[in-house]
């Protein structure tokens, strides 16, 4: 099997960078918003995790999701150059600045909050039940 080496701008996370957007860097295209990013990525998947890629809580929620059988959409913050900007308005949903930003996690294009909001709700059993209803766990 050969692996193909591949430009800066083919690869995933550039893509994801540039706001799902396949137009050059520089392009004629407006910057989107914070917040538009924000309920844009939200929107695209069944889960959706705002993260950051060194934090421990973060990857304590990926691994909780993928144990369950769900493949969620994990946006690292860290990635984006405006991951700052994202993280300020991810801050403002939560309605409370002293609270850690991330990890935050949509489902079915809803905010369910940070990590304390998803084992509460995984504790008292309503999780997998917004799974479902989202589309992201089959059984």
């Amino acid at each position: 099997m050969q692996f193909q080496q591949l430009r800066r701008e083919e690869t995933w996370g550039y893509y994801m960078m540039q706001g799902g957007s396949r137009s050059r860097p520089g392009g004629n295209m407006p910057r989107e918003e914070p917040m538009e990013k924000v309920a844009r990525v939200a929107s695209e998947s069944a889960v959706v995790i705002f993260s950051l890629s060194s934090c421990c809580m973060c990857h304590a929620v990926k691994r909780l999701f993928c144990g369950m059988g769900v493949n969620p959409t994990v946006y690292e913050l860290d990635h984006d150059p405006r991951g700052a900007d994202i993280e300020r308005v991810l801050m403002r949903l939560l309605a409370n600045s002293s609270a850690v930003p991330v990890p935050v996690v949509f489902i079915g294009g809803k905010l369910i909050g940070a990590m304390d909001r998803v084992m509460a709700s995984h504790i008292n059993g309503t999780l997998v039940p917004l799974l479902k209803e989202a589309g992201a766990l089959w059984l």
